[in-house]
């Protein structure tokens, strides 16, 4: 499967909006940032349960579930920073790639 991330950014971006909307929701100034590093806790928190080293019955699909989160505001918090985040990728790890050396078949 290959992921669009322009296109899942837009299907975030409006799922954002309906959320902000059915729940009264404020998403401005610093909103984005602060949530996704809620966002990040709660990932943290979920790894720590499942490593064993915090209290709680660990759940592997709850794990998923905060990353799912984290990826969602991190696109969010990039649209709202004017980030183009393939360009961003592209620049600072994709690069790596194109330089790569290929390694002869023996």
């Amino acid at each position: 499967m290959t992921l669009d991330l322009k296109a899942l950014q837009a299907d975030v971006l409006r799922i954002s909006d309906i959320y902000a909307r059915e729940h009264g929701i404020d998403r401005s100034g610093d909103w984005a940032i602060l949530k996704l590093q809620e966002e990040l806790g709660e990932l943290t928190a979920e790894h720590l349960r499942m490593s064993g080293r915090a209290r709680g019955a660990a759940d592997a699909g709850k794990l998923g579930d905060e990353a799912a989160d984290v990826l969602g505001m991190l696109l969010i918090y990039c649209d709202r920073a004017g980030i183009d985040l393939e360009q961003a990728m592209q620049r600072k790890w994709l690069h790596w790639l194109k330089t790569e050396t290929a390694v002869p078949q023996t």
